[in-house]
């Protein structure tokens, strides 16, 4: 069952299939000044944004867990993930989970508050927070371009070498 209200989806900008919502979730993520590679989802089949209220969603045809390698963090995300976005924060999260010790703990908020500090931070339900370079959650996007250009035969290959 989705949270998405028909309300919602009245006034949203909505976008279809994987290629066209990894692009559109880079998109927000660069306007709203946060890393690019904050939503590393796979498969999505449906995203949506409400400028009006800063609603966000992405479906992703089953839930995801995904290594930050520059940190060694494993977050987790659901089939659906929910937020609202204004500049530099994420609030209201639901859907995104991060591995600390042997525990999954829900995320509900991401933000940076001093773009100078290069640190981004990440809030649960209870008020605990951990923050992180930056840098740890951007993508190149020289990668990105490779995959535009019919290159995806050549990481392909890379990945089995390995």
């Amino acid at each position: 069952m989705s949270i998405v209200t028909d309300d919602i989806k009245s006034r949203a900008e909505i976008y279809h299939g994987d290629e066209l919502c990894q692009l559109k979730s880079k998109e927000l993520l660069k306007e709203i000044a946060l890393p690019n590679g904050l939503l590393p989802l796979k498969d999505i089949e449906e995203c949506g944004y409400d400028r009006e209220s800063g609603y966000v969603w992405l479906k992703q045809k089953k839930s995801y867990t995904h290594k930050f390698e520059k940190i060694g963090k494993l977050v987790s995300y659901g089939a659906e993930v929910t937020a609202h976005v204004e500049n530099g924060k994420i609030k209201k999260l639901f859907g995104v989970k991060t591995k600390e010790l042997l525990l999954w703990v829900t995320l509900s908020d991401i933000y940076v508050d001093d773009p100078a500090s290069g640190k981004i931070t990440f809030k649960t339900p209870a008020g605990l927070y951990r923050s992180f370079p930056v840098s740890a959650f951007e993508i190149e996007e020289k990668s990105v371009d490779n995959r535009k250009n019919g290159n995806e035969a050549n990481e392909s290959v890379e990945v089995k070498e390995v």
